[in-house]
């Protein structure tokens, strides 16, 4: 977790808006967000090298962030955790997410979903797509 210098209006989700496994999760997460608590921006947004020059555009591309209105910014399965904590129709999964101990797990996980992300959302037939 890194404090940005940036305190957005709303927890502000930074995704990969050029990949369509991670537009159809952001999609699904516009749903889950009843109280219209999140704001979501493509890491290809101009805006976001300006607002948070903190995070490096690599890091976003490796994974999504949630930074939230406080300016703390959490990434990958971090990142996951908190929106469980956020969206209430995500609170069956904060149980499972936080389970003491847990977490090397999660973000193992997140992390192989998040390099096979354009092979899963068949971006890449031909397996020559990589995320750097």
């Amino acid at each position: 977790m890194i404090t940005t210098q940036h305190h957005p209006d709303h927890d502000t989700v930074l995704y990969d808006g050029r990949c369509r496994f991670c537009r159809s999760q952001i999609a699904l997460m516009r749903r889950l967000d009843l109280r219209g608590r999140l704001a979501f921006t493509s890491l290809h947004d101009p805006s976001v090298a300006a607002s948070f020059p903190e995070l490096a555009h690599d890091d976003l591309l490796a994974q999504m962030y949630v930074v939230s209105r406080t300016g703390q910014a959490r990434g990958g399965a971090e990142a996951v955790r908190y929106l469980s904590r956020t969206l209430p129709l995500l609170w069956p999964a904060a149980v499972l997410l936080h389970v003491p101990g847990s977490l090397p797990l999660w973000k193992a996980l997140y992390a192989f979903v998040a390099r096979h992300r354009l092979k899963i959302a068949g971006s890449c037939d031909d397996g020559s797509c990589k995320i750097p």
